[in-house]
């Protein structure tokens, strides 16, 4: 029954990715984490880590692509920017939140007690390992095609002037402008269990810190301190 359970829970996914894969194992893959594979012994080939390099890889092709293509116009700061806001933590979540991942990730018995299905760093790494499994399985072409169906609400929301923004380029525009530097982030502490992790970052600036931030993970952190060092720096 729960082998039957998972499958149509696999064709409901790949029917919103309107893709027809050969391969399942892979999208099975891409879709269990490493507390599963470790509590089962499985090795690293049996969790999605490699899969998630790999998607993460092809997710910036794809985006860098679209953008190309769509502002013809635009230069290259201008355009890193767009792809930096479109492929950060909170842009994959809400993908990912679209394809319903959090119910088909395996994950360990301790990171599913402590809400690792809601977690946006595993929801962003399986989507990102999703990517990557698509495109072991049925090429760079299938994978273009799903990041442009997916990614189109958030174009829009880019047109409008709407998304989320990404503050570790905001910060970096800013402060390269201003100061001809760049900003150093550095992990100050981590505190908790390894599954349930919380980071703190500190931004310097000219041997100054500008902003500590935290979150679950040190992208998160990072961001969360930027915001705040650059609200500080626009506002003074």
């Amino acid at each position: 029954m729960v082998k039957y359970m998972e499958k149509f829970a696999l064709q409901s996914l790949f029917s919103l990715l309107k893709i027809k894969p050969k391969d399942i194992q892979l999208y099975e893959q891409a879709l269990t984490h490493s507390s599963y594979a470790h509590e089962r012994n499985s090795g690293k080939k049996a969790h999605n880590e490699r899969l998630e390099f790999l998607g993460d890889a092809v997710l910036e092709l794809a985006i860098s692509e679209e953008l190309f293509c769509r502002y013809p116009k635009l230069p290259e700061g201008k355009l890193t920017r767009y792809r930096a806001v479109l492929v950060c933590e909170e842009s994959l979540v809400k993908v990912a939140n679209f394809l319903r991942i959090g119910e088909l990730l395996r994950l360990g018995k301790g990171e599913a007690a402590s809400g690792g299905r809601r977690r946006p760093s595993l929801l962003a790494d399986a989507f990102e390992a999703l990517l990557g499994a698509i495109y072991l399985d049925l090429g760079l072409n299938q994978v273009k095609a799903v990041v442009k169906e997916l990614f189109a609400p958030l174009f829009k929301e880019l047109a409008k002037g709407t998304l989320l923004h990404d503050y570790k380029t905001l910060l970096q525009e800013y402060t390269q402008g201003k100061f001809s530097l760049t900003p150093e982030y550095s992990i100050i502490s981590e505190k908790g269990p390894d599954h349930d992790k919380t980071f703190v970052a500190q931004i310097t600036i000219k041997q100054k810190v500008f902003g500590t931030g935290s979150g679950r993970t040190k992208k998160e952190a990072e961001q969360e301190a930027a915001r705040l060092a650059y609200e500080l720096l626009v506002k003074n």
